[in-house]
């Protein structure tokens, strides 16, 4: 994890410069490289669609088309193995079904390391509020002005975005806390609550 407070304003300002200079890589949906967090050490869970067209297995974390088969974008799974998922739903060249998912992430491919565990009989913990419930300060103006610089600086990592009680609440694909305490710097304390949808084991 970074230890340095990255500004996403200055980021977003800067991500054509990233693109265009030599030896700064960036993620593939376009992420300046010091806001890519660091790959999680240990396992990790992901819960969504498992969906395969034909071009390998991959876990949709956020929104699933709903059309028959179902059509989404997810992370690719390595050692994924459809002959013991006798729940999962055939159509059209396509196999799909909704599970847990544990395995090893190295920032692009998780690594399948246990067996999938269908959603319907998965008990997961809540995520944590850190909030405690109490209510944010921002009003609805200021939050759709940073859910815009969030989403145009962050890309495709993020799933899923929104104002609630004074707050953006922004999920993405990881964050060990890099991309926390970029929000916080910029925007300061208390505006935007990252959560990861990839969630290390022990925080299921």
């Amino acid at each position: 994890m970074s230890t340095r407070p990255i500004s996403l304003a200055v980021a977003l300002v800067t991500m054509t410069a990233l693109l265009a200079t030599a030896g700064c890589a960036t993620t593939a949906a376009g992420t300046p490289s010091e806001l890519v967090p660091d790959p999680p050490a240990g396992e990790v869970v992901g819960t969504g669609t498992v969906l395969d067209d034909g071009s390998g297995a991959q876990l949709c974390l956020g929104g699933v088309a709903e059309s028959y088969p179902p059509q989404c974008s997810g992370l690719p799974l390595a050692g994924w193995d459809w002959s013991a998922r006798t729940d999962a739903e055939r159509a059209s060249g396509s196999t799909w079904g909704s599970y847990a998912v544990q395995g090893e992430y190295d920032g692009t491919t998780i690594a399948v390391t246990a067996e999938p565990v269908p959603l319907a009989l998965y008990d997961a913990l809540p995520l944590p509020d850190p909030t405690g419930g109490v209510p944010g300060t921002a009003d609805d103006a200021t939050l759709r002005t940073v859910e815009e610089r969030v989403r145009d600086t962050l890309g495709d990592t993020v799933l899923a975005s929104g104002a609630y009680d004074g707050r953006l609440w922004v999920t993405v694909v990881w964050d060990d806390g890099t991309l926390q305490t970029a929000a916080d710097a910029e925007f300061g304390d208390d505006v935007v609550v990252v959560q990861s949808a990839l969630r290390p084991i022990g925080e299921s």
